[in-house]
């Protein structure tokens, strides 16, 4: 569907793209289903606590070296802005800066305000915001209080624009209006694109890169740098003057499927800057495809297809002997959709067989209105994976490892190797996002594989000694029992 930049909320990813976090089949059932538009969410009886999508709009904004960030909510509301405030100093010490606390102020809404409403108090806060932080542009952040009792935020900000001479944002991000928490990754891009994001007066040779934290940025500025490119790392770590020339660039390009879509297929629908639609540069299929979309949008394919070339000779050699000491292992992954996809692939390229594949949620569609290139991409494989979407329940996932014992878990997301760990089983923790990128990430990868399965000491002693919280009633269980008949 196109993108509404009239709007100050974006649809969540239930609505606008029919997104499921309930599922278990097979891959190729997944993606068929989504292509003729009969897949179904199914709902789970019981369900944990899953992540919030307030968390991953914060986390994109605060970021934003000079931006502040007003959350206008109950301080609990805040809390994310801890670990935040942890992943923002890691990038600023990866970068060589001065470490500096995010710009983040929190409204403390409570029991009154509920009745009585808090727009003075959001107002006061963005005040104070300016006040102390002197920022290039603030952002509003809602919770689930402020929109239940319906706060008017745009009012506040019509109001306060003639007083603060920067450019005020609402970003519309409250956890109970979706179960995908990637609807606050499109919360916080819809905020940049209408607040920040102006006409192009030129265009330039930078290539808009969607990513996390962007610890590979000189391995990508030197692969783009042969092509006269230059990267522009996006949201965080950039600035507000940057974000207002997004629509100047040659292409956009995303590590991450489930981030890029919505900010990238809005600058190519709203000012015609192109965005690569291909696999993930996660391993050799991942980054081939990814530079082949890139060489065709700039008209370099043959020099690209010789860098391809150069480089897979290049790796050849440890690739090989990577596969040989990894063949025969079996290995569970479980991930957000994109991730999970992507690094599937990258396992089996590395010789390792994926008896199960487990994503946070699942879009059938992009906002391009296709099937994501990694399902596509797996679908259409000889194997026929089996997978199942759980918005990261642990207690699915626990049932599901004890039952194939893998001799490998990968995920990413806090919280959920330790309880594969505890079972006895080897576990690595995607925490960057260029972990597997491109060439050397691979062979790098795969090493770090090799010496997960050759020590597996952690692993053994931390199954001897620990009691789980489940009981052998529930391991012996269906993984999937508590998953409901798909909604209708």
């Amino acid at each position: 569907m196109a993108i509404n930049l009239n709007h100050s909320e974006v649809p969540t990813r239930e609505n606008r793209l029919g997104s499921i976090t309930g599922y278990q089949g097979t891959i190729r059932d997944l993606v068929e289903q989504a292509a003729c538009g009969s897949l179904r969410n199914k709902e789970r009886c019981f369900s944990q606590a899953s992540a919030c999508s307030s968390g991953c709009a914060q986390g994109q904004l605060s970021r934003i070296v000079d931006a502040a960030v007003v959350n206008h909510g109950p301080v609990g509301c805040a809390a994310d802005t801890v670990a935040g405030n942890t992943v923002n100093k890691w990038g600023q010490h990866i970068r060589g800066w001065e470490h500096k606390n995010i710009q983040l102020i929190n409204t403390n809404m409570v029991e009154e305000d509920t009745v009585f409403g808090a727009v003075n108090k959001l107002r006061e806060a963005v005040q104070e915001a300016y006040k102390r932080f002197n920022p290039k542009a603030i952002f509003i952040t809602t919770s689930c209080v402020s929109g239940i009792i319906g706060e008017d935020i745009q009012s506040v900000i019509e109001e306060l624009q003639d007083e603060i001479p920067v450019p005020i944002g609402s970003v519309h991000c409250e956890g109970f209006r979706s179960k995908i928490w990637a609807t606050g990754f499109d919360a916080a891009f819809h905020a940049v694109l209408t607040t920040l994001v102006k006409p192009p007066e030129k265009k330039s040779n930078t290539v808009n890169v969607i990513n996390f934290n962007g610890s590979a940025r000189k391995q990508i500025a030197e692969m783009l740098a042969p092509f006269g490119l230059e990267p522009v790392f996006l949201l965080p770590y950039s600035s507000v003057e940057q974000l207002t020339h997004l629509s100047e660039a040659v292409a956009t390009i995303s590590i991450c499927g489930t981030l890029g879509s919505y900010i990238g297929n809005a600058l190519e629908q709203q000012y015609g800057v192109p965005y690569v639609k291909t696999l993930q540069p996660h391993g050799l299929a991942g980054m081939n495809s990814w530079l082949r979309g890139l060489g065709a949008v700039i008209g370099k394919e043959a020099e690209v297809e010789e860098y391809i070339r150069l480089q897979e000779e290049r790796i050849a050699p440890e690739l090989a002997e990577i596969r040989s000491r990894l063949k025969g292992c079996k290995a569970v992954v479980g991930m957000g959709p994109s991730f999970g996809q992507n690094y599937i692939r990258t396992l089996r390229e590395l010789g390792i067989e994926v008896i199960w594949g487990s994503t946070w949620h699942f879009d059938p569609q992009h906002d391009n209105g296709s099937c994501p290139a990694s399902a596509q991409y797996l679908a259409a494989g000889e194997d026929n994976i089996p997978v199942s979407v759980a918005d990261q329940q642990n207690f699915e996932i626990i049932n599901l490892l004890n039952r194939l014992k893998p001799d490998l878990y990968v995920a990413r997301h806090g919280g959920t190797t330790v309880w594969a760990t505890k079972l006895g089983i080897p576990s690595i923790m995607i925490n960057d996002e260029y972990t597997a990128y491109g060439y050397q990430g691979l062979i790098d990868f795969g090493y770090r594989i090799v010496d997960a399965l050759t020590n597996r000491s952690l692993a053994k002693n931390l199954a001897a000694r620990v009691k789980l919280p489940y009981t052998d009633w529930w391991l012996q269980q269906d993984s999937f029992s508590l998953l409901q008949e798909a909604a209708r």
